[in-house]
């Protein structure tokens, strides 16, 4: 089970990061189309909705037909290898903190490390470690898969080149004040829930076969990934509107583009233009991605986990010696 576990540590701190380095890598690659879709949707000042002419997409199945008509398939995977660095890097660091953190809750305080409180606090504090952590690579990937034809960034390196020399090295970190105040709430209660349902799961099912532990970890972090998203998706929004700051013309071709002060003001000028809708822009896709995300995230977690164990068990180490 995800977190420290007295009785059946068999996972060092090292190999979580090794497993959730894993989990991101493979989730990445099959969660991009939706990634990029929720990031074209959030970025459209024009109401999503056929009856607006002015808008370019209109819903999921226009905005499919469109970038792949427009752009091509590859559109759909557009900045992946900053998406993969991403998900790689925030895998590492989220799971080692978190497992680190449960740990140091258990032997340290009063309270017992797969406590559901525990997992709330321990995974919005591990989130906000590795957040601080990707920040920068997160902001090229939003850029990425912002970015229409023809390219203003041709690969990473001219990207990170271009945005420093024009930007300064700030610009990496543009919307991380919203990334820290959205992660915490997303992440922490991504954790609780995927906690609370793994024990609602096994009381419900105490004759489960193990061979159904994988389904199980799907389903509780699919589920997980829709409360928690539902719940704190208008951060999300806002911060992709900041990190797209100081790269206006390369949107041009998307539709209206606007310029914000900070959050508070990108916050005030999509109240004031769009309305309360104008926050959950492209929820839909984004709802798909939380629950293909978070349900794969923690399926591949803990199966490589159980891989790891697997391999240092005894039985396995005396396979080998044979």
């Amino acid at each position: 089970m995800v977190g420290y576990d007295p009785e059946g540590r068999c996972v060092s701190t090292a190999e979580a990061a090794v497993a959730g380095s894993a989990s991101g890598l493979v989730t990445r690659v099959l969660v991009s189309p939706l990634d990029v879709l929720k990031i074209r949707f959030q970025l459209q000042i024009e109401q999503l909705s056929n009856r607006n002419p002015a808008a370019k997409y209109h819903g999921m199945l226009q905005a499919v037909q469109r970038i792949f008509r427009e752009e091509g398939l590859t559109a759909f995977w557009k900045g992946h290898v900053p998406a993969q660095i991403l998900s790689v890097g925030f895998g590492a660091v989220q799971f080692m903190t978190f497992e680190s953190l449960t740990e140091l809750m258990h032997n340290f305080t009063s309270f017992r490390a797969q406590d559901s409180l525990v997992h709330l606090v321990c995974g919005g504090v591990a989130a906000c470690a590795a957040s601080v952590a990707v920040q920068p690579v997160d902001t090229l990937r939003t850029r990425f898969a912002a970015q229409g034809e023809p390219k203003i960034y041709l690969n990473l390196r001219h990207a990170v080149v271009t945005m420093y020399q024009t930007e300064g090295p700030g610009t990496f970190y543009r919307g991380l004040t919203p990334t820290l105040i959205a992660v915490f709430p997303y992440a922490g209660l991504q954790f609780f829930f995927y906690n609370i349902l793994q024990q609602f799961s096994k009381w419900a099912i105490p004759a489960e076969a193990k061979n159904g532990a994988g389904v199980r970890n799907l389903v509780c972090g699919s589920c997980a990934g829709v409360l928690s998203k539902s719940l704190t998706y208008p951060l999300d929004l806002v911060k992709k509107r900041l990190q797209v700051g100081g790269f206006e013309h390369a949107r041009a071709a998307f539709g209206q583009v606007r310029t914000y002060g900070g959050f508070l003001d990108c916050v005030r000028q999509m109240m004031r233009e769009e309305g309360p809708g104008g926050f959950f822009k492209g929820f839909s896709p984004s709802l798909l991605k939380a629950a293909f995300s978070s349900g794969f995230i923690f399926f591949w977690y803990e199966l490589f986990c159980s891989l790891l164990c697997t391999m240092k068990s005894p039985e396995s180490t005396q396979r080998k010696e044979g």
